[in-house]
């Protein structure tokens, strides 16, 4: 056989694991774009049955819809997780973006949540850039052991970025965390993303690992398979910690604004603005996670420039469709079930209308105890 037709069929081989990885990455999003619909819905009957999740209730946890999702959900995650055996993560990352089409198209038939015209259009755009990035992926040699992965991760090149990534992580957890957490949500999304790429790379690790071994090469021997998934589990706990705090916080942010507006305005379910955090934050991490794997697999190496640039414009198209699908989505207007509950001891009311502005101590602090209606029309 000659290396021409040899380098063909390598060339194939590395093809044909890009398309299972893509296939692996799209079946990914669609199961972790429906699990999004259904455990909105097990919510919403959890919560016409007693309090909702967003005042506090747990009755979701009974709510056997609720656990579907769940499950759902898990299946699109391992989905995602033999993605990145087989294909380069420059490839499977941005593929992420298609669960925003699932969820927002299944929402439009299922939930009542209209997806406007401009919608669609941020819909198509997430196709082309993904198909973009599909077309001009590189094509990535899978490492025959875990030392070969732990050479490139130990690299020069590397181990500079993992330097840069566990500081800037470490200097927002402990110094910017603590001051501005609370009042600027970015801090704990920048963790995430800065976090999520080392997770990124260490999972692709692990999961090259387990591959090897299924197909008969064990790697459980290897201290350094053991290494790698200490970092994933670390890194995956401290991102679950820190997107804790980014729901916590937008609730808290979201529950500021209702005291001032009307009880009869709340959002069901709408607890944080997801049209500006989601697209900052898949842009954050998309891109981070991009240039370690693009270090540390040298992903982009020997292919030409025309191709690179192909799938950077794929990644800012999907970039563009995000934004403009999560802008145009419409925030919940489902009256909550709790609306109607016993009132707390101690509450306020500070009633506008007819022009007449009702007055208060000022020693009345203004807790989501106080309510503000705004118009007299509400009685009416």
């Amino acid at each position: 056989m000659t290396l021409d037709a040899m380098e063909a069929g390598g060339g194939g081989d590395l093809f044909a694991a890009n398309l299972k990885g893509s296939l692996l990455a799209v079946a990914s999003s669609a199961f972790i774009g429906v699990s999004f619909i259904v455990k909105k819905k097990g919510l919403r009957r959890a919560g016409a049955a007693g309090a909702r999740a967003g005042a506090g209730g747990y009755g979701y946890l009974l709510e056997p819809l609720w656990w579907v999702g769940m499950v759902t959900m898990l299946v699109g995650e391992i989905a995602n997780f033999i993605a990145y055996m087989f294909a380069p993560a420059v490839l499977v990352t941005p593929l992420g973006a298609l669960s925003i089409i699932v969820s927002a198209v299944l929402a439009h038939f299922t939930l009542n949540e209209k997806l406007h015209r401009v919608g669609v259009l941020g819909c198509g755009l997430c196709i082309v850039g993904s198909t973009m990035i599909i077309l001009h992926a590189p094509q990535e040699r899978t490492p025959s052991s875990v030392e070969q992965i732990w050479n490139l991760a130990t690299q020069p090149s590397f181990l500079c970025y993992a330097a840069i990534a566990v500081g800037v992580s470490l200097f927002l957890m402990l110094y910017c965390a603590p001051r501005y957490g609370q009042t600027n949500i970015i801090v704990y999304v920048a963790i995430c993303s800065v976090v999520g790429s080392l997770t990124v790379m260490s999972i692709k690790a692990v999961g090259i690992a387990i591959k090897l071994t299924i197909e008969g090469i064990n790697q459980a021997g290897y201290f350094q398979t053991w290494v790698f998934a200490v970092v994933s589990t670390t890194c995956i706990v401290i991102q679950l910690v820190y997107l804790n705090k980014v729901h916590f916080l937008s609730h808290q942010l979201h529950e500021k604004e209702a005291c001032f507006t009307s009880i009869f305005h709340k959002a069901a379910l709408d607890t944080f603005n997801t049209a500006v955090v989601s697209p900052i934050y898949y842009a954050m991490f998309t891109t981070l996670t991009i240039l370690a794997s693009a270090i540390m697999f040298k992903d982009w190496s020997g292919q030409r420039a025309s191709n690179i640039a192909s799938e950077i414009c794929g990644f800012l198209t999907v970039l563009a469709g995000t934004v403009v699908l999560h802008s145009t989505r419409e925030p919940d207007q489902t009256v909550s079930a709790d609306l109607y509950a016993p009132l707390p001891p101690k509450i306020y009311w500070h009633i506008q209308g007819n022009g007449d502005i009702g007055k208060q101590r000022e020693d009345d602090s203004l807790a989501c105890e106080f309510i503000t209606v705004v118009r007299q029309d509400y009685f009416v």
